[in-house]
This record gives structure tokens, C-alpha cells and sequence, in this order.
């Protein structure tokens, strides 16, 4: 991936080829200036690559116009931020009704309640985020990220914002639903504790991959040994 940059180009990405299957639990992670958040706005659709192909749920999202890629993420990508970004002037009930209004569903309050239940926040769905701590704001977010039933969701540093036992119980939360749900997870995370508890973990270094560790394949090789 090049960006342009005085009188020349800036490479960010080089060199990267990978797949991820279905139900992945996956972190990538890397020093600040590895190119996490670009890959992450690539492989979502946000953005589109310089050279290369980018697959998302069977589509080559290369040559869409940004409507046909917004389409494609509404309909089966979830998204998750450090900084939860959720709309201050709506309920946090409103917040996740959000997606599934966009797709015309008519049950969009009694599935964004449900979720919001699920999450530990059925006492409040009339709260405003300036309402609520940072730790619940962080579970309407991950209630809106799973509204739509995505096929895959990406957490772009899900605990950055949060103390300790906040994030452990977003980890709890985030696993737990991804489990439930069998949404692929994919996790930008500075976090080395975070990213042990995935089933595979891609670093990056220099805009390159620096490693691809799959959790089983570890265990396998260290019995065969």
C-alpha cells in the first residue's frame, strides 16, 4: 500500500499475502508504524489497496465503488474501536439500533435490547455514553458491532481506553460472543497478553509480516518434538 509524500510515495504495506478462514480468532499486532490500522482499513473495505487483490467474504472488493463496499459492510462486517464511537446524542439503545434500522429490519428494538441485555446493560438502555463509564460504553459498542450477525469483525484496540479489569471483562465479553455468534475475529492490539488468548497471531514489522504463529500449530509441533 503507497500513499503519496512529497515528491515521491510512501510505502506503508509490501509483500503481504495471507488468508484468514471463517470462525479465526486472529490478532495482529506490531510497534506503532507497522502498518496495523492500514491493514485493518484494508481488509474491511475502507480503503482500497495500490497493487494486490483484497477478498472480503468471498468478494473481490478491488474495483467496487465506495456505496458497493459500504453495502458489503453492512450487510457482514462488525467494527470496534478504541474510542467506541458512539453517537453522544443518541440512547444506547439508539446507538445499536443503528445498523439494524439501516437494513430495514422492523425488530431492530427488540434484537439491540436483547443484545444489549446479553452485554450486562439491560438497566440501561436509556443512558446517554456521557452517562456511562468507559467500560460500558466499550459493551454498546460491541452490542452495535454484532447487531447486523457480521460474518466477520474487526476490534481495532478494543481495551486501549480501558483499566485492567475493564478489558478483562471485554475480553470476557468479546470472546464469549464471538464464540456464541461464530463471527471470524480479527484484533489490532498493542497488547501481548490480549493477543495470547487468539488462535493466531500475525506480526507486523516495517510494514511487512514479521511472523504468522498459529496457535495449533504450535501445540503440534512442540508434541511432535
Amino acid at each position: 500500500m503507497q500513499y503519496p509524500s512529497g515528491n515521491g510515495m510512501l510505502t506503508v504495506l509490501e509483500q503481504i499475502d495471507f488468508s484468514i478462514s471463517e470462525g479465526d480468532l486472529v490478532s495482529i499486532t506490531g510497534p506503532s508504524g507497522s502498518g496495523k490500522t492500514t491493514l485493518l482499513g484494508l481488509c474491511a473495505g475502507l480503503d482500497r489497496p495500490s497493487q494486490g487483490n483484497i477478498w472480503l467474504c468471498g468478494s473481490l472488493i478491488n474495483d467496487m465503488n465506495e456505496d458497493e463496499r459500504a453495502a458489503l459492510r453492512n450487510r457482514e462486517v462488525g467494527f470496534i474501536f478504541q474510542n467506541f464511537q458512539l453517537i453522544p446524542s443518541l440512547t444506547a439503545l439508539e446507538n445499536v439500533m443503528i445498523p439494524l434500522e439501516l437494513q430495514g429490519r422492523k425488530d431492530a428494538i427488540t434484537v439491540a435490547t436483547s443484545l444489549l441485555k446479553n452485554t450486562g446493560l439491560g438497566d440501561r438502555l436509556d443512558h446517554y455514553p456521557a452517562q456511562l463509564s468507559g467500560g460500558e460504553q466499550q459493551r454498546v459498542a460491541i452490542a452495535r458491532a454484532f447487531s447486523n450477525s457480521p460474518r466477520i469483525l474487526f476490534a481495532d484496540e478494543p481495551t486501549g481506553n480501558l483499566d485492567y479489569e475493564n478489558a478483562e471483562k471485554i475480553q470476557e465479553l468479546l470472546f464469549a460472543l464471538n464464540k456464541e455468534k461464530g463471527t471470524t475475529l480479527i484484533i489490532i492490539t498493542h497488547d501481548p497478553e490480549l493477543a495470547s488468548k487468539t488462535h493466531r497471531q500475525i506480526k507486523l514489522k516495517g510494514g511487512k509480516i514479521y511472523s504468522d504463529i498459529s496457535i495449533a500449530n504450535s501445540l503440534k509441533t512442540m508434541a511432535d518434538e
